[in-house]
């Protein structure tokens, strides 16, 4: 099967086995039209590598990440790119410090060198793992805060659900959700494509680059 795709710099053709976009999702089938609905391909676009690739509703290239290394191992960094190649956000582990794992996001592409300097450049957003062990609400998974510290213990985001079963939401302080990962189902038979084809849902507001990194971040954590 010939998968055609389009990017923001050129078109490019790849033969694969599956096509995760034979039943395409025209709109999100929620009541707000204005959801942006992604779908996310657990696939590199480059066959040597592993990644993901992530199409709008007209199949469109919209955002790629190639180079992964998430089955079993973790990379320091992970850059997300658009369709073209440009780099988006980069992704990068925070050294261990306690028990806690945690992550930092940084606009654009940053030296995992530089990422390391507390001085050099400030990321945008700190992301912690949940330690459910002293955590009364044990469906938490991540806690998201602003900038590169959480001294102040007030988390802007917090991402509840199931990765592992790719059902996942990401609520702001006011308990609204902003962001949605959901299982792709074909419209017609109600057939699953499984876990390496899942939707991204993203409510207005709410940058879908970043809904994107998030999702980076989970697979990162429980892959």
């Amino acid at each position: 099967m010939i998968l055609f795709f389009k990017s923001a710099s050129r078109s490019r053709t790849i033969s694969v086995e599956d096509n995760p976009l034979d039943q395409r999702e025209s709109k999100n089938n929620t009541a707000d039209e204005t959801c942006t609905s992604l779908t996310v391909w657990r696939k590199s676009l480059i066959f040597s590598c592993e990644g993901f690739a992530v199409f709008g509703s007209d199949g469109s290239l919209v955002y790629r990440v190639d180079n992964y290394t998430g089955r079993g191992r973790r990379p320091g960094q992970v850059i997300l790119m658009d369709g073209s190649g440009k780099p988006i956000l980069t992704i990068s582990r925070r050294k261990k410090l306690g028990l806690v794992d945690s992550w930092l996001v940084y606009e654009g592409e940053v030296d995992e060198y530089c990422s390391n300097k507390k001085s050099v450049i400030e990321p945008i957003f700190c992301v912690r793992k949940s330690l459910n062990v002293l955590q009364p609400n044990f469906n938490v998974l991540a806690y998201v805060y602003r900038g590169g510290g959480m001294s102040d213990k007030r988390h802007s985001y917090v991402v509840e659900g199931s990765y592992a079963h790719r059902s996942c939401k990401v609520l702001d302080g006011s308990r609204r959700v902003v962001a949605e990962i959901k299982r792709k189902e074909a419209m017609v038979g109600g057939v699953s494509f499984g876990l390496e084809v899942f939707l991204l849902i993203v409510q207005p507001g709410f940058d879908s680059g970043f809904a994107m990194a998030l999702v980076l971040l989970l697979d990162q954590i429980f892959s």
